[in-house]
């Protein structure tokens, strides 16, 4: 199975694990990897325990004070959404709370996050454990008229730009395509995943989040990166149902 389904109930391990009890192979990570990615701020603890760097946030719960320790701009999100949905970028004091209250319509957990200066660039990944997974040419965003990477500029045609690979020098490309498999492992991903990152002025390599199951559509960019890495779009679905197949047949042979 091939399971293109975003946000909760489709992305955030409950579909997968359905398809677990039901013996189904399927494309893409398994329950926690799937719950992990889903949940920037845990995804983000992971990663930071890993010595992969990630923009720094702080999680404000129900009943928690709201609080900003990182000045403006800030980026205001629900923990566990997708698709830049419910997210705000806030530019003074006066837009906080209400960015906080939007972002609860979608998540009873909300993160502050520090702005981060830089090129925005995503890169894919693509395989299981034994032989490791791969990553693709990276590819810089250009949002155009968007002020930042939002739920129009990702979806409606010509919302934005993908420039592959960015303009950045060799060794930064390949710190990215590395970081990106590192935060594919650490997380414990299997299949395909999209890896966000920002890549500071100094080169600084910033990991934002990961998206277990990345766009299929005529605007998606995974499909856009590793077709430009060689890999065309029949092939890569090829090796997506290769690869769930493999990981179901390994994992059949354990005992519970």
């Amino acid at each position: 199975m091939l399971p293109i389904l975003h946000g909760p109930f489709g992305e955030d391990g409950t579909v997968q694990g359905l398809l677990e009890l039901a013996g189904v192979p399927y494309v893409g990570a398994g329950v926690a990897a799937s719950a992990l990615a889903m949940d920037k701020d845990l995804f983000k603890k992971v990663m930071r325990d890993s010595g992969i760097s990630v923009a720094r946030h702080v999680a404000i719960r129900l009943g928690d004070e709201i609080r900003n320790p990182f000045g403006y701009p800030v980026f205001v999100k629900p923990a566990r959404l997708g698709s830049s949905v419910g997210i705000s970028k806030v530019h003074d004091e006066s837009e906080l709370r209400p960015a906080v209250e939007l972002a609860r319509r979608h998540d009873e957990k909300v993160l502050i996050e520090e702005f981060v200066s830089g090129m925005e660039v995503e890169c894919g990944v693509l395989g299981n454990r034994v032989p490791p997974p791969i990553a693709s040419l990276p590819g810089r965003i250009d949002t155009l008229e968007h002020e930042w990477y939002d739920f129009e500029s990702k979806y409606a045609t010509g919302g934005m730009d993908l420039v592959v690979p960015p303009e950045l020098p060799q060794e930064t490309i390949e710190r990215v395509q590395h970081v990106a498999v590192d935060a594919f492992v650490a997380s414990e991903c299997e299949g395909m995943a999209r890896v966000d990152f920002f890549v500071r002025d100094d080169g600084e390599v910033i990991v934002n989040e990961l998206n277990t199951i990345p766009g299929f559509t005529t605007t998606s960019v995974y499909a856009k990166l590793f077709e430009a890495s060689g890999i065309p779009y029949a092939e890569l679905l090829d090796r997506l149902v290769e690869l769930a197949l493999e990981r179901h047949e390994r994992r059949s042979k354990l005992v519970f």
